[in-house]
């Protein structure tokens, strides 16, 4: 299971303007306490001819489109062709990839969302990493603290990985979709090219090119 949720194994790191930032690390959580300072570390060297900085280490590239009743508070970067749409929320320390969609009061902390990522309808995504093309349906969360405040676990069903974070919420690889209405627990990593039904509580490990029907059905893709 292990090798299965390294970076390498979740992402193509071509389709993130993070890639440096997530080079240095084995584990897509690892990276979580970094993603504000390489933020404003990379903000500051974006050009001006195509980014844009509005204030307060926030960078918006000129050909992205941001509605006037969103809120972007910095450290936060939204790249080319990205869209942030009426009352979507980011509460900082979030980078928004190319062409992803940020919707309708979305709420963004401390993420990174590959090229291309949908959270379009009022959706909640803290403390987490969603991967190129990764779609949450509309109400899909993920959750990042435990009701026991205790550090965060990643488990399948013969190993427990310690991450000793308190703030951890879902690691989505590349191609990823999640149901209306789901809910991503605390540690959550789904390998790519996964589905996840609506309605689903999700919790641990979920293995790549499965669909998670519910707790205990996971059947292969074929």
């Amino acid at each position: 299971m292990m090798e299965a949720i390294e970076i390498r194994n979740l992402y193509d790191l071509k389709e993130s303007i993070a890639a440096p930032l997530l080079e240095q690390a084995v584990y897509p959580w690892e990276v979580l306490g970094k993603i504000r300072d390489f933020i404003i570390a990379l903000g500051n060297t974006l050009p001006e001819e195509r980014f844009e900085k509005r204030g307060g280490d926030v960078w918006v590239a000129r050909s992205a489109k941001v509605a006037p009743t969103a809120c972007l508070n910095g450290p936060c970067i939204v790249d080319e062709e990205a869209e942030v749409r009426h009352c979507a929320f980011v509460r900082g320390s979030a980078i928004i990839g190319k062409g992803a969609v940020v919707g309708n009061s979305t709420e963004l902390k401390n993420v990174i969302l590959f090229n291309q990522v949908q959270v379009p309808h009022y959706n909640y995504v803290g403390d987490s990493i969603l991967g190129f093309r990764a779609h949450l349906g509309a109400g899909a969360v993920t959750s990042n603290v435990k009701s026991d405040r205790t550090p965060v676990v990643v488990k399948s069903r013969d190993v427990q990985f310690e991450t000793g974070l308190k703030k951890f919420g879902a690691m989505l690889g590349d191609h990823v979709e999640v149901g209306c209405n789901s809910v991503l627990n605390p540690g959550t990593v789904v390998g790519r090219n996964t589905n996840i039904y609506p309605l689903s509580r999700v919790r641990g490990y979920v293995p790549a090119d499965s669909i998670f029907k519910e707790e205990g059905n996971i059947v292969e893709k074929r």
